[in-house]
C-alpha cells in the first residue's frame, strides 16, 4: 500500500540540503562580488594597488642651492595612466561600437586599432581587457568625462628626469637590462641600484595547477619598502651655468667632447660636473653613440700635459728642494735615454726661476725639478696626490687611470710624467689633486651625496673625510702664490678675473696613438679662486679642440665660469 510520508521525507531532506547550498553560495558571492568585490577584482586584474603593494617606489634625488638650501628634483617618479576595460560591466550592449568610437577618438586609434577595441568591448564576459599605455592626465579626463561604466584608469609610475640632459652624466638613467628588468644604469642610479630601488614586497597564496591564485584560500603579504632619496652636494645653478658655457665652448672649439669638475677643497663637495656631449635619461635610447652614457670626468683618463706641472714643483717644495725663485739655466733640451725632449715649440728660455717655469711651461725645467726629487720621492708624491687610484667617487664606471710607465727602467719615464706625459689620469684626480693644493696642503675625499633619506625617516649624512696632509702649509701657500703668477704674467693671462687673484695653470698635451704622438691634442685648465681662500677648485677639459694652444680655449672658458661662480657666492673684490 501506497504510503505518501514516505515519499515527502526524502524530498524534503533533498530540498533543505539544495536550500542550504545555494544559500551558501549565494552567500559566498555576496561577500565576494559586493562585501569583497574590490579587493578581489583588484587582485584578479593585477591592478595598480596590488602592484604598490607588491612594487616599491624608486628613490627620488635631488639638486640644491649651496646658498638658501632649497632643492629641485633631479629624478622622481611620475604618475603615467593606464586604460583598461571590463566588458562584462558594459550595460547595454548595443552601444558597444557607439563606446569603441568615443574611446578611440579620445585616444587618437586610427582604423585598424578602432576594430580591435569594438572587439574587445564585446566579448561579453570577460573581466578584462587592455586599451592603452602611458596617457596623459588630459587624455584621462577627456575619458572619465564619458562616465561610463567598465572603463578603467590606472596611474602607473614611471622614472622621470625634470631638468632632462642637465647632469645627465651624474644621474645616469633607469632602463632594461639584457633580460629586460629594469634597473638602473651608469651614474649614481647604477652606483645606488640597491638602495634607490627598495625591497620588494612579498605575495603568498595556493595555486590551481595551472598558475593562477586561488583567490578562495588564504592569501598572506607583506608590503613593499620604497627606496631612499638622495640630496645632491650638486648647486643646480651653478651646474645648469657651466654645462652651459663649456658647451658653448665645445661648438666654439669644434671640440669632440668636454668635461669640468667644480669642487669645493674645504670638504670634497662637488660643486658641478658637466661631461659633453650628454643626453636626455628620459629618452636614453635616442643617442647617437653610447659614449654619451660614460662621465668623462671619471671614465676617460687621458695625458694631463703641463697642468700636471704644479704636483711636481709642489713635492718639490714640499721636501725644500726648490723655492720660487731659486734659479735654474734652461738647457733648451734634454737627451735621456736616446730620447731628445724639447719645450713646446721648441723654444728656449735661458735663465728662469722656478715661477718663470711654470709661467713659461718649460718641460726642461720639469725634468730638473724631478731629478732633483728622485725616481723615487717623485713617485711617493704622484702616489700621495691620488694619480693610479680611483677617488671612490659615489658614482659608476670610474676609472683609475695608469702611472704604471713610473714603474719602468729608465730616467726617460719620470722625465716626461714630471710634466704629464706617459701617465693618465681623469679630470676628478685632477680637481683633488689642486684641492689639496688649495687647502694648505689638505686632501678631502670627494663626494658627490650630501645626504640619503631613509623611508622611515632616518637621514643619513655623508661623513667628510680627509685622505691626507699631502704637502706642508707652506708648499701649498708658496705652489698658489706661483700659480697666480701664472695667470697674473704668465701663459694663462685669459684665465684671470678682474678684481680677483685666481691661481691656476693651462696644459696642452697631444694625444698619444699606435704610431706615437699625433697632431691632435687635449687641452685643460685646472685653477681654482680666490687664492688667498678659495672658494672652488675647477678643471676644464675640452678633447681635440681645432684651436692651437689651451690658453685661448680651456683658459677663457675658466674665467666665465669662475666670474659667474664669484658673484653668485657674493665673494667681494680683493684687488
Amino acid at each position: 500500500m501506497y504510503k505518501k510520508e514516505s515519499v515527502d521525507i526524502p524530498v524534503r531532506v533533498i530540498s533543505i540540503f539544495f536550500l542550504f547550498l545555494a544559500t551558501v553560495i549565494i552567500g559566498r558571492l555576496f561577500v565576494l562580488q559586493i562585501l569583497q568585490h574590490d579587493y578581489y577584482s583588484t587582485f584578479a586584474l593585477d591592478t595598480h594597488e596590488i602592484y604598490k603593494k607588491l612594487h616599491p617606489k624608486r628613490g627620488a634625488v635631488y639638486f640644491q642651492d649651496t646658498r638658501t638650501k632649497e632643492e629641485y628634483k633631479a629624478a622622481s617618479i611620475r604618475e603615467y595612466y593606464t586604460v583598461y576595460v571590463v566588458p562584462k560591466e558594459i550595460e547595454d550592449k548595443t552601444k558597444v561600437k557607439e563606446l569603441s568610437e568615443k574611446i578611440s577618438e579620445i585616444l587618437g586609434f586610427e582604423e585598424g586599432e578602432k576594430e580591435i577595441l569594438e572587439k574587445k568591448l564585446s566579448k561579453i564576459d570577460d573581466p578584462y581587457e587592455p586599451v592603452a599605455k602611458k596617457i596623459n592626465e588630459e587624455t584621462k579626463i577627456k575619458l572619465e568625462d564619458l562616465k561610463e561604466k567598465g572603463i578603467y584608469i590606472l596611474g602607473v609610475d614611471h622614472r622621470y628626469y625634470p631638468e632632462e640632459n642637465l647632469a645627465s652624466s651624474i644621474l645616469g638613467f633607469y632602463g632594461s637590462d639584457s633580460d629586460g628588468r629594469m634597473t638602473g644604469k651608469y651614474g649614481l642610479e647604477g652606483y645606488f641600484e640597491e638602495e634607490l630601488s627598495g625591497q620588494t614586497g612579498f605575495l603568498m597564496g595556493e595555486k590551481t595547477q595551472s598558475g593562477s591564485m586561488i583567490t578562495l584560500a588564504g592569501i598572506n603579504s607583506i608590503d613593499a619598502e620604497n627606496g631612499k632619496d638622495f640630496l645632491l652636494t650638486i648647486d643646480r645653478t651653478l651646474q645648469f651655468k657651466a654645462c652651459q658655457r663649456l658647451e658653448e665652448g665645445m661648438k666654439e672649439f669644434e671640440a669632440s667632447s668636454a668635461s669640468l669638475v667644480m669642487m669645493n677643497p674645504e670638504n670634497g663637495a662637488i660643486l658641478a660636473m658637466c661631461s659633453l656631449p650628454n643626453f636626455d635619461p628620459n629618452n636614453y635610447s635616442k643617442v647617437d653613440n653610447i659614449r654619451n652614457y660614460n662621465n668623462t670626468n671619471i671614465f676617460t683618463p687621458y695625458e694631463p700635459g703641463s697642468v700636471f706641472k704644479p704636483v711636481t714643483m709642489s713635492a718639490a717644495l714640499d721636501l725644500e728642494l726648490v723655492e720660487p725663485n731659486t734659479y735654474f739655466k734652461d738647457p733648451c733640451e734634454r737627451y735621456i735615454s736616446g730620447f731628445t725632449i724639447h719645450n713646446a715649440q721648441n723654444k728656449c728660455y735661458g735663465d728662469q726661476t722656478m715661477t718663470g717655469v711654470l709661467e713659461n711651461s718649460i718641460n726642461t725645467g720639469m725634468i730638473w725639478v724631478e731629478e732633483k726629487l728622485g725616481i723615487s720621492e717623485f713617485v711617493h708624491y704622484v702616489e700621495k696626490f691620488g694619480f693610479g687610484k680611483k677617488t671612490g667617487i659615489q658614482l659608476n664606471t670610474e676609472n683609475a687611470g695608469d702611472i704604471s710607465s713610473l714603474d719602468k727602467r729608465g730616467p726617460v719615464y719620470g722625465a716626461v710624467a714630471s710634466f704629464g706625459q706617459g701617465i693618465t689620469a681623469t679630470p676628478l684626480q685632477l680637481a683633488v689633486a689642486y684641492s689639496a693644493m688649495a687647502n694648505n696642503g689638505k686632501m678631502f675625499k670627494p663626494h658627490i651625496i650630501e645626504e640619503i633619506r631613509h623611508p622611515n625617516g632616518k637621514i643619513e649624512k655623508t661623513e667628510i673625510k680627509v685622505i691626507d696632509d699631502i704637502i706642508s702649509s707652506r708648499a701649498s701657500k708658496l705652489i698658489t702664490g706661483m700659480l697666480v703668477s701664472v695667470v697674473d704674467s704668465g701663459q694663462a693671462g685669459r684665465a684671470g678675473v678682474s678684481g680677483y687673484y685666481v691661481a691656476g695653470k693651462t696644459g696642452t698635451a697631444q694625444i698619444s696613438g699606435a704610431g706615437g704622438y699625433s697632431e691632435e691634442t687635449n687641452h685643460t685648465f685646472a685653477g681654482f679662486a680666490p687664492a688667498d681662500n678659495p672658494k672652488f677648485v675647477m678643471i676644464v677639459k675640452y678633447e681635440k679642440p681645432q684651436r692651437n694652444w689651451s690658453s685661448v680655449t680651456a683658459a677663457p672658458v675658466f674665467s666665465d665660469i669662475a666670474k659667474f661662480t664669484l658673484q653668485y657666492y657674493g665673494i667681494p673684490e680683493e684687488r
